[in-house]
């Protein structure tokens, strides 16, 4: 998979090429190894300031992701569906990262990674509602929600933690781990449909057809980002959950808290 990267921010593209080399060694070293889907992000520098219906910006790939100061995803999207109509995109804003009070670099690698994990947005995966683990829900197919208060060096540039396998899957392994990192919270590791610290998870509740987001009822960090991400007013994903309609027949959740994975 190639990624487009736009720089539409004041960042310079000098600033720009290590950071791309940074995710593009997490991608290919840290994330590889575990989800086998590789991708590299590729710079495209500054695109036309105007969108022009008839002469789409040269951008080449498979998605693109937009490099902006300002939050605001109506238009980038608008910039996105003149320019680039039918490509999967993510966004950067280099303002709302510095009110996260985390670099700008860190959102990159979580658009970068959740995009390669699921790019037209409608991945889901069956697993215990948060509130209520004996009914099941099908959550979002998002790999840094969870743990995005986390990060870590790669080559003095900040990157996101992100998910495993094994994140998406019914109780736990001994032995393995849900995320990169594999740091403790609490004196416990992330469990299989959980959250760390700063960290929320979205779902669908086939029960009502509606879609959902939590976090840890006493965890205000968590709470705080959430709300400065929903200054953006939109996100890739949201704009999806606009558009999707509600589900008019509810599923057997009988049979599928049923079908859980044989052991040995």
């Amino acid at each position: 998979m190639q990624i487009t990267v736009v720089n539409l921010s004041s960042v310079a593209d000098t600033d720009v090429l290590p950071v791309l080399r940074a995710v593009n060694r997490q991608i290919a070293e840290d994330f590889v190894p575990y989800w086998g889907q590789p991708a590299a992000l590729r710079f495209e520098g500054h695109a036309v300031a105007r969108p022009d219906r008839d002469q789409p910006a040269g951008v080449r790939g498979d998605a693109v992701i937009y490099l902006r100061d300002h939050a605001d995803v109506a238009g980038s999207l608008g910039y996105h569906n003149q320019n680039n109509v039918g490509l999967p995109c993510g966004f950067v804003f280099t303002e709302l990262s510095a009110s996260l009070g985390e670099d700008w670099t860190v959102t990159l690698s979580h658009e970068a990674l959740e995009l390669i994990g699921d790019a037209n947005v409608n991945k889901l995966a069956a697993g215990p509602h948060p509130d209520n683990p004996g009914r099941w829900v099908l959550h979002w197919f998002e790999l840094c929600d969870a743990v995005q208060a986390e990060s870590y060096l790669i080559d003095g540039v900040a990157v996101s933690n992100f998910l495993l396998p094994l994140y998406f899957t019914p109780g736990e392994q001994p032995g393995g781990r849900n995320d990169f990192l594999g740091a403790a919270s609490g004196g416990r590791p992330l469990s299989s449909f959980g959250v760390n610290p700063g960290g929320y998870l979205g779902y669908l509740d086939p029960a009502t057809g509606k879609m959902g987001t939590w976090v840890r009822p006493d965890d205000a960090e968590a709470v705080r980002r959430l709300a400065i991400k929903q200054q953006a007013g939109a996100t890739r994903r949201s704009v999806r959950k606009a558009n999707l309609p509600e589900l008019s027949v509810a599923p057997d959740l009988a049979a599928a808290r049923a079908a859980t994975p044989i052991s040995g």
